[in-house]
């Protein structure tokens, strides 16, 4: 499942991140790349220890904590620190699939998360820059992605997908990957779709009988599918 969502972040909150990351101390993106994708990546990232990829990964990750669809969507059982990147100068990242797991050391330790999805937060507004698309594979065929500053797009950790050569301006992102309740893509889109059909008809038909009978379904279903 792709899928596209709003205002994750304020304007607000988009122009707090743009003025801690113009002062921050930029490296190579490869820091983070595995073997292959080290060869199709050309970009700059903060690397994972920086105060301000800290700082700021908190707040992008508070905001997602309030956010009804991308937990609906994602069902997220852990989420790997948030990441920042910038392409500039035509910096471009070519075809790739995320590493399967991912190690997160924030906390001192090396605990594992499958990336079951990966997210990209966009921090710069589409006619900041031109290129930079985020080409994604999609099972109904080539998606090509830009979004409004604030606005993320999920989508499945197997995708192959890449970033089109920036031409003009910035692009400036968070990226992250989600460890789902849910291993399957297919199970998460059917989970989801039930729980907007709810919450649909709870606000459509807040009495209707049929609420209980469909949450105990979705309850029911979580509790087959879900590995906790």
């Amino acid at each position: 499942m792709l899928l596209p969502i709003a205002n994750v972040l304020t304007a607000d909150q988009v122009a707090h991140c743009r003025a801690r990351l113009d002062g921050a101390d930029w490296a190579d993106g490869r820091i983070t790349a595995g073997y292959q994708s080290s060869k199709a990546k050309d970009n700059a990232q903060l690397p994972e220890d920086s105060a301000v990829a800290r700082e700021l990964g908190a707040l992008v990750l508070e905001a997602l904590s309030r956010n009804s669809t991308f937990f609906s969507a994602a069902l997220p059982r852990r989420i790997y620190p948030p990441l920042f990147n910038r392409y500039a100068g035509g910096q471009s990242f070519g075809y790739h699939v995320d590493n399967a797991i991912r190690y997160d050391r924030s906390r001192g330790g090396s605990d594992a998360v499958r990336t079951d999805l990966s997210a990209t937060l966009f921090l710069s507004a589409p006619e900041e820059y031109d290129g930079g698309e985020l080409v994604i594979e999609d099972t109904y065929g080539t998606q090509r992605i830009k979004l409004a500053a604030g606005d993320l797009v999920l989508y499945p950790g197997t995708s192959l997908h890449k970033v089109m050569p920036v031409t003009r301006g910035e692009r400036v992102a968070s990226f992250f990957w989600i460890q789902s309740l849910l291993r399957e893509d297919a199970q998460r889109r059917l989970m989801f779709e039930l729980d907007v059909s709810i919450r649909q008809l709870t606000q459509s038909v807040p009495d209707h009988a049929a609420l209980v009978q469909l949450t105990g379904v979705y309850h029911n279903l979580l509790r087959r599918w879900a590995t906790p």
